[in-house]
């Protein structure tokens, strides 16, 4: 029984794509697009399946915005514009994805995830944190659109009512915050629409360093997929889906001729409990950042 991992072979090319990372992940230089294993997996993939991903492509499916305690979503300016936004709304107020959706979920254990970005998509979409309201926008750099260079191969998104403190230095990896609220990469066999309020269920953790700035990624799983009942922990999760998570983002910086990701620990993912102490901190962080007793500066909190 496979339970939703699509296919033997996937299995396979999972397996090889890890290995392959395993060895080239020890290279120090920045390698061009067309050599790094991204580009071996984007030619892979439309081949049987996403890679490192629980399902295959072939059986992904689009499910509609969540309405999770009343919260809906709308739409405005074109999408891949700079102008696209999209809001969030309980009734007929517009709210803050980031500081109005409760962290904490339905159930003991679990949290609330806004998704950013959909599975196999690109488009670099994100919570405007220095925005009124704090909406869904794409992300800019140089005044051009982000896009990923491959599609990601998870539901990735962020915790809300968390913040990553530029002001505070991890007393053990010896880096800053790096201003967002942490990031959450959901592995279930569905791909989640942009907008959308997962209940998750933590599994673990990955402390990525990038340019400098620890920038956590918590691993987790919709309580209402098929794999919540069997994934309690980061011991639980195959060996191929989180070495794909982290070496998707150690290289995916490296067409823009940027440098490869670190990670602290050892490159090792802290297990659930660790998880849900780094989402722990992370609020507390955000609860000082909302009261005011940490400066703001340009971040939108809706008391500045």
């Amino acid at each position: 029984d496979l339970r939703g991992y699509a296919t033997a072979d996937a299995w396979k090319m999972n397996a090889t794509l890890a290995l392959l990372f395993r060895q080239t992940s020890s290279l120090k230089s920045t390698m061009k697009f067309s050599t790094a294993p991204l580009a071996l997996l984007a030619l892979a993939a439309p081949i049987t399946t996403s890679a490192w991903s629980t399902a295959a492509i072939r059986s992904v499916r689009t499910v509609p915005a969540t309405i999770l305690h009343g919260y809906s979503t709308a739409t405005s300016g074109e999408s891949a514009t700079e102008s696209f936004r999209l809001s969030f709304n309980e009734g007929d107020t517009t709210i803050s994805p980031w500081h109005d959706i409760p962290l904490k979920g339905g159930a003991e254990g679990t949290y609330n995830a806004v998704i950013e970005i959909p599975k196999m998509t690109k488009a670099k979409m994100e919570v405007a944190t220095k925005e009124p309201n704090n909406p869904i926008a794409q992300d800019m750099k140089k005044g051009k659109l982000r896009d990923y260079h491959g599609p990601i191969f998870w539901n990735y998104g962020c915790l809300p009512q968390t913040w990553e403190n530029p002001n505070e230095e991890h007393p053990e990896l010896k880096c800053f915050g790096d201003d967002d609220p942490i990031d959450v990469v959901e592995i279930g066999s569905k791909a989640l629409a942009m907008g959308t309020v997962a209940e998750v269920k933590p599994l673990g953790v990955l402390a990525m360093i990038d340019d400098g700035e620890l920038d956590w990624k918590v691993i987790a799983i919709a309580t209402d997929d098929d794999l919540a009942k069997e994934y309690n922990d980061i011991d639980d999760v195959p060996d191929a889906v989180k070495d794909g998570i982290r070496e998707w983002f150690r290289w995916y910086k490296t067409p823009d001729d940027k440098p490869l990701n670190g990670f602290g620990f050892d490159e090792k993912w802290l297990d659930a409990k660790n998880a849900n102490e780094v989402i722990e901190e992370t609020h507390e962080a955000w609860k000082k950042l909302r009261s005011g007793e940490i400066e703001a500066g340009k971040l939108w909190t809706g008391k500045n």
